[in-house]
């Protein structure tokens, strides 16, 4: 196979985790072996699959075991990004001696870069040091504190030609429709955000052609569809998906209120916390969480509990693959108290 355009459903992969914290590898292989299935293509080491936690050795076994697993069936492109171009452009040389198709570059994070210096002193140099791979940059000012300008993205595209993709995760509409407009009908805008995918690519101004998903870790053959249909034009059949889906898509943040120690605080379970606790409970590899992420409280769970028990009673055969491949009963894992422990109230 060769990469032409990134379109369809690529999963951001969880990394799974053993009780102790290592990487499950042999999760990792059944979950890959679930994507590939529904022909889903993979983006291990993002932020979905832990990247802040796992260390370079990690990091690079995780890249070359999921391209082995994947076995060629799809595409492979891996998170290599950092606040370190040193870093990111080790990262990316495994990742190409390793077979990848393409890499994801996260805007630098924490030393926030202007968008001058992203262009010039980041993606600039990855993109012509492997002018064979694709190199996609990752624009989410709500986790760096930085972005890439469309502008940038522009002469990048100019200079490069494997810059000819974005994944888009500010929700800033108005962007997306500037940069179809400067990047041309060639350039292909990845959603980041599931909960967007529809709008994105529905948007005949903006033309998004597929998603970075989430929720394709426990739906990919739904997830895919979805965008298939979009791809073709049949927008009925994708709204019956989006409107299906759409109680997954809205719990890749938690938000609740709680209270401990005589104080009400605000929290706000983030990605991948929400998906590892859902594929715990549905009994998909996934484990525990690497610190500083914990476990959900009680509301939380509830919140992710609900939610899949919404789908699965609308639409049950969403999640019917999952029987089939793990062995498990989908409606007795949701009834399962025992399948969704986390915290007390007196624990938190």
């Amino acid at each position: 196979m060769r990469l032409e355009r990134f379109e369809g459903c690529w999963t951001a992969i969880v990394t799974p985790m053993l009780p102790n914290g290592d990487v499950d590898y042999r999760g990792l292989e059944k979950n890959v072996a679930f994507q590939t299935s529904h022909g889903v293509n993979l983006v291990p080491t993002g932020t979905t699959g832990e990247s802040p936690t796992l260390d370079w050795d990690e990091h690079e076994r995780v890249i070359g075991e999921t391209i082995r697993f994947a076995g060629g069936k799809v595409f492979v492109m891996a998170g290599t990004g950092s606040n370190s171009t040193r870093e990111a452009l080790r990262a990316t040389e495994h990742a190409v001696e390793m077979g990848v198709d393409a890499v994801l570059l996260v805007d630098c994070y924490y030393n926030g870069p202007s968008s001058l210096e992203l262009r010039k002193e980041y993606y600039a140099p990855i993109a012509e040091r492997f002018p064979g791979i694709f190199v996609t940059p990752y624009i989410i000012p709500g986790r760096t504190g930085t972005y890439l300008e469309v502008e940038d993205l522009a002469i990048l595209n100019r200079h490069y030609s494997n810059v000819r993709a974005v994944k888009e995760a500010t929700g800033d509409m108005e962007r997306m429709v500037k940069t179809r407009r400067l990047l041309g009908s060639d350039f292909d805008i990845l959603s980041g955000d599931d909960d967007k995918t529809f709008e994105m690519m529905t948007n005949t101004d903006i033309g998004g052609t597929g998603v970075v998903s989430v929720v394709s870790n426990v739906v990919p053959g739904a997830v895919s569809d979805l965008t298939r249909s979009l791809l073709k034009g049949d927008k009925e059949r994708a709204e019956q998906l989006r409107a299906g889906l759409d109680p997954l898509f809205k719990i890749v943040t938690v938000k609740t209120t709680e209270q401990y120690e005589g104080f009400t605080v605000s929290c706000r379970f983030r990605n991948p916390l929400p998906i590892n606790t859902l594929m715990n409970g549905l009994g998909i590899p996934a484990g525990p969480c690497r610190r500083p992420l914990g476990k959900m409280t009680p509301k939380g769970v509830a919140v992710v509990r609900e939610a899949v028990r919404a789908v699965y009673e609308k639409n049950p055969e969403f999640l019917a693959p999952i029987e089939e491949h793990y062995k498990v009963r989908v409606v007795d894992r949701i009834a399962d108290d025992r399948f969704w422990k986390t915290d007390e109230p007196g624990d938190v």
